[in-house]
């Protein structure tokens, strides 16, 4: 394989081996038009599921109590932290894999999956127990055992990689539509009938199981158990370090979940989670983009050129969404407390700040893990992931005994920065010359004009601001950022849509 760390302008190389590339033959036009497409079309089609899946987090908690909210939170902690662990990689190295017999290369990671999800299933009835001693509420025991039906369901959902690794997006995001959208109806009916957190615990798992069933339907093999101990010690090679990294953030929430509860109550542990859910939404969409990205920068994996064009691209395209929304998050998150959330969530609205801006750092290089994924280099995210942790146990450990949520969000940004510094360091060593201070400003150019006016605006407003008045605010913060990106960016706006124009069938440059 060609050294990845070879200069990023450099002339290009020499093509891909045939096995590399045959996933994707047969799907027309050249590899660079059919990522840009699938980037662009899968990104959008899956912001909606983004949008149902964070709606159904967000205004559920018009029906419930901030200490309901928290109680779900402490459920979804619970669960989550067991689950965190399962992401492992095993679907990553299934799309990295170019096995001549693609139907056994299914059935082998289908028998592994559901070997660790039924391992997984036994760790959460034992693990919830202790989580409910632990938080000292009893009442999540339940629930939680209940989540098991999930992960046995997330085992069957196994035939959505066979159409992500040969880039099906349009199958693959149908299945997994499902999940969501039947999820956000089912909570959303059980929470106004007045279920309380129960709505969310019925409806994820009537929606994890509409997936599974579909999935069972839709796969074009037979499922079957097939054990081998040579694939089985590829994939631990390439998964152990993911582990160390989910493993690290498993730590830092379950640290902040104890540590909120013991400084501020239920509540506290609810502004947490209702924070994070906001704040993920960006982190959604740059995870979709890089999940779109992944299959076909494991097709060209061993051309620096364009990996390093695949990442400067894929990168510049979600900041220009991920980064107006953090500082719009920062901005206008008084607002979204006083006139959406009700004045029952206004210790909120610091760490909703706090979060907005590190969710717009966050966008800067986001999408490196594909390509380290890609090239088999996954050392660096066990990295990454125990940095984070270590800042957590240095910075918010202490500062959420001394000062509650606040020092939480101060944790936050002290383990961002830390995080930027370490993506800088291996993007370096990928892509030689790369820049990321450049890089950056680019991405923040467009912004600066819609802040500025923002802030002008709020220095000569009256004393009170009305609904109408905030509305015509976010929506000049909208138009001025449009108009600002596209003359930073139309260059590469006007090329993703001539992909999107064109027939996929059309001839392309390659």
């Amino acid at each position: 394989m060609t050294d990845s760390r070879g200069t990023a302008g450099s002339s290009p190389r020499p093509s891909t081996p045939p096995s590399r590339v045959s996933r994707l033959r047969d799907r027309g036009g050249s590899l660079r038009a059919l990522t840009a497409r699938g980037t662009i079309v899968n990104a959008a089609f899956s912001v909606g599921l983004a949008v149902i899946g964070a709606a159904r987090r967000f205004l559920i908690a018009i029906f419930l109590t901030a200490a309901e909210y928290g109680l779900w939170g402490l459920i979804f902690v619970a669960v989550t932290s067991v689950l965190w662990l399962m992401e492992i990689g095993i679907g990553d190295k299934f799309i990295q894999q170019d096995d001549p017999d693609q139907e056994a290369a299914f059935q082998k990671a289908f028998t592994l999956n559901l070997l660790w999800s039924l391992l997984f299933c036994v760790l959460i009835l034992g693990a919830v127990p202790l989580f409910a001693m632990l938080y000292g509420r009893p009442e999540i025991i339940l629930p939680g055992c209940l989540f098991t039906l999930g992960i046995i369901a997330n085992a069957f959902r196994t035939p959505t990689w066979i159409f992500y690794r040969e880039m099906q997006f349009a199958r693959e995001r149908a299945l997994q539509a499902i999940d969501p959208i039947v999820g956000f109806v089912v909570t959303m009916a059980l929470g106004f009938a007045g279920a309380g957190y129960w709505s969310l615990v019925v409806g994820s798992i009537v929606g994890m199981w509409a997936t599974a069933a579909a999935c069972v339907v839709a796969c074009p093999y037979p499922f079957r158990l097939r054990y081998d101990g040579i694939v089985l010690r590829e994939y631990v090679s390439f998964s152990w370090p993911l582990l160390v990294s989910s493993g690290s953030g498993l730590v830092v929430v379950q640290l902040a979940v104890i540590l909120g509860e013991s400084t501020a109550g239920l509540a506290g542990v609810g502004a947490i989670g209702l924070a994070g859910t906001i704040a993920a939404f960006a982190d959604r969409v740059d995870q979709i983009v890089t999940q779109t990205l992944y299959p076909a920068v494991c097709a060209v994996r061993d051309r620096i050129d364009l990996l390093f064009e695949s990442f400067t691209k894929s990168n510049r395209l979600a900041l220009i969404w991920g980064m107006p929304f953090g500082l719009a998050l920062a901005l206008f998150a008084p607002d979204l407390v006083h006139y959406v959330l009700g004045e029952k969530w206004e210790g909120v609205t610091g760490l909703l700040q706090v979060f907005g801006i590190t969710a717009a750092i966050k966008q800067i290089g986001f999408n490196w893990t594909a390509f380290q994924r890609a090239i088999g280099q996954t050392r660096p995210l066990a990295v990454y992931g125990f940095a984070g942790l270590i800042v957590f146990l240095l910075v918010g450990v202490p500062g959420m005994i001394a000062w509650g949520i606040t020092g939480y969000a101060v944790a936050i940004g002290a383990m961002t920065a830390v995080e930027l510094g370490i993506r800088t360091f291996y993007l370096s060593k990928l892509f030689k010359g790369f820049d990321i201070v450049r890089h950056s400003m680019r991405a923040l150019t467009p912004c600066i004009p819609a802040v500025a006016v923002v802030l002008a605006i709020r220095f000569l407003e009256p004393d009170e601001r009305t609904l109408p008045f905030v509305a015509a605010e976010l929506a000049l913060f909208v138009i001025v950022t449009c108009a600002a990106t596209w003359a930073a960016e139309r260059t590469l706006l006007r090329e993703m849509f001539g992909y999107l124009r064109r027939a996929p069938g059309a001839p392309q440059a390659a």
